[in-house]
């Protein structure tokens, strides 16, 4: 085992090395990577049953979900750090070359990047003006009111659509500024150029009111597992005991839906992190950029500049900020719910 992980090393070091044209020695693909990487998973299957007997056995059957997971996830990750650190456009002849922090420094003084994480900061608190709707079409679709079930099925309707489809049915249709039935019923109520997309503070808002129409949904279905799913005894003792409807919701409904509410808040989020596909089709970040996401912006830089370096350098820092913003929200949300209880 010991072998087999000193050589797989000694492997990646000599091609990255090679790669950066450090040093002469080396291949000229990756491959032998891959053979001493399959030699050291056959290398730790075998050690494990032999030091350890019939646990190694046991410890076997997840050794297969451990190499695809460092194949698959850690690998391309770590490969991705060593792309962030090298110049290399699509559009170039020079090929991939090593350049250091380089891509770090323009990162920091790209003023592009930081309105798209200043738009993300707005995406996200956007999130709660969508809690507070979803909560709402939750009580509702709770109380016993006609056509319960097809309302149901109505609210649900736009989760059920890919956001590509959404921002043609809607952003390039519904509201386009010349013929569009939202920009023609703007104009008859007094707005002279109803142009969703053009100014830069519209724009963010139409943006955010048609990725909220998309997965509001989502909240809300969740939101009325977790109230369906409510003891009916405390709603009714706390009647008994004369509490007004609002008394009812704001100390027992609102305290019991906590755990139920923080879960669906932050998976929210997570998907609001990755708002790109909507912004790309509609606007294109436009105008000015005013509507970029980071993701979005990433995409543009790929795919509108080739620059596979510099755009991993903004992924990988994008990856980093995520990774340390949901862990701190994550200890938010439970030390939250634990001084609430």
């Amino acid at each position: 085992m010991a072998a087999a992980t000193l050589g797989l090393l000694a492997t990646i070091l000599v091609q990255i090395l090679y790669k950066s044209e450090v040093d002469t020695i080396g291949f000229e693909t990756w491959r032998p990577v891959v053979y001493a990487y399959v030699l050291w998973g056959v290398a730790l299957g075998i050690g494990q049953v032999l030091t350890r007997g019939e646990d190694g056995q046991r410890a076997l059957f997840l050794l297969p979900a451990l190499l695809f997971t460092i194949a698959m996830v850690i690998f391309p990750t770590l490969f991705g750090f060593y792309i962030a650190l090298t110049d290399w456009n699509l559009s170039s002849f020079s090929g991939r070359r090593f350049n250091g922090l380089d891509n770090f420094w323009q990162m920091l003084g790209d003023p592009y990047y930081r309105n798209a994480l200043f738009n993300m900061v707005l995406y996200v608190l956007a999130v709660l003006v969508e809690y507070v709707i979803a909560f709402g079409l939750a009580l509702l679709l709770n109380a016993q009111i006609r056509a319960r079930k097809f309302f149901r099925v109505v609210f649900l309707m736009p989760l059920m659509l890919s956001p590509v489809a959404v921002s043609w049915m809607i952003g390039k249709s519904l509201m386009e500024y010349r013929f569009g039935p939202a920009a023609t019923l703007a104009r008859h109520l007094g707005w002279d150029n109803p142009a969703f997309f053009s100014d830069p503070i519209i724009a963010r808002i139409s943006i955010m009111i048609l990725d909220a129409w998309t997965f509001i949904p989502f909240m809300m279905i969740m939101l009325l597992a977790g109230l369906q799913a409510m003891s009916r005894e405390v709603l009714e003792a706390a009647r008994v005991d004369g509490a007004t409807t609002w008394q009812t919701f704001w100390q027992v409904t609102f305290p019991l839906m906590l755990p139920v509410s923080v879960t669906a808040v932050i998976l929210r989020i997570i998907f609001k992190l990755k708002l790109a596909d909507i912004i790309i089709t509609v606007t294109s970040g436009g105008p000015g950029g005013a509507t970029d996401s980071v993701s979005s912006f990433i995409y543009r830089e790929y795919r509108d500049r080739s620059n596979v370096g510099y755009g991993t350098m903004l992924a990988m820092a994008y990856l980093v900020i995520i990774v340390v913003f949901v862990t701190w929200l994550l200890k938010l949300a439970n030390r939250f719910v634990r001084n609430v209880n």
